[in-house]
């Protein structure tokens, strides 16, 4: 595993929530609230490869130059259906100029092999220099339905440094899977845990991230 390529953030706010999501007496809207507050974090550290431009602006008090978030920019938040979807309304309140492309994948429970059902990628790329992508998914244990993910973009030309995987629980086959063919992507993530279990769910983990987001 190359981890100058993995982001471990782990600050006192995303440690309390990661303990409350796990935690099996927790329920669904605990989970949802503490998996909210770290995808917040998560986006934040996400954001520092966004190109600022300066701009001007007038106080109540003064005029003067600043800098913002380049306006010309495609910034794309790609959620994971189902689980990946508790991070559309933190990026949209965050990031309200970015545009909601879902994926939907699960995951065959005999083989471990992502099956498509949804893709709302169809779109033309003009020019992918301009294109940030924040692919986003709960958990990232085996590596394959965000492998498949990262592949629709970069298939697109959009460079790889433009390209993030934002994840709150991960383990290392999943991450070492990505990076077999995706060496230099970038994985933002607040936990790696010890190993996959035969089923290929992550442990100690949290669960099957989607149930206990969705009470199902």
């Amino acid at each position: 595993m190359n981890k100058e390529k993995v982001r471990v953030i782990s600050n006192p706010v995303v440690l309390e929530n990661l303990c409350r999501m796990r935690d099996k007496s927790t329920d669904s809207q605990g989970v949802r609230i503490a998996t909210r507050k770290i995808t917040r974090c998560l986006l934040y550290e996400a954001a520092k490869n966004l190109p600022l431009v300066e701009t001007e602006i007038t106080t109540p008090l003064a005029t003067f130059k600043t800098k913002t978030i380049d306006k010309d920019i495609h910034l794309i938040i790609s959620p994971i259906l189902r689980a990946g979807l508790i991070f559309t309304d933190e990026a949209i309140d965050i990031l309200p100029q970015a545009c909601i492309r879902h994926i939907g994948l699960y995951r065959d429970e005999k083989t471990l092999k992502p099956v498509w059902y949804y893709n709302k990628i169809p779109m033309d790329v003009q020019n992918p220099e301009d294109y940030y992508v924040y692919i986003t998914d709960p958990m990232l244990a085996t590596g394959n339905s965000l492998r498949e993910a990262i592949r629709l973009y970069a298939n697109k030309g959009i460079p790889i440094n433009q390209i993030k995987c934002i994840c709150i629980i991960s383990v290392p086959e999943g991450i070492e899977n990505i990076q077999k063919e995706f060496p230099d992507i970038e994985i933002i993530t607040a936990a790696i845990d010890d190993r996959l279990n035969d089923n290929g769910y992550i442990v100690p983990g949290m669960g099957d991230a989607g149930d206990r987001i969705f009470n199902t």
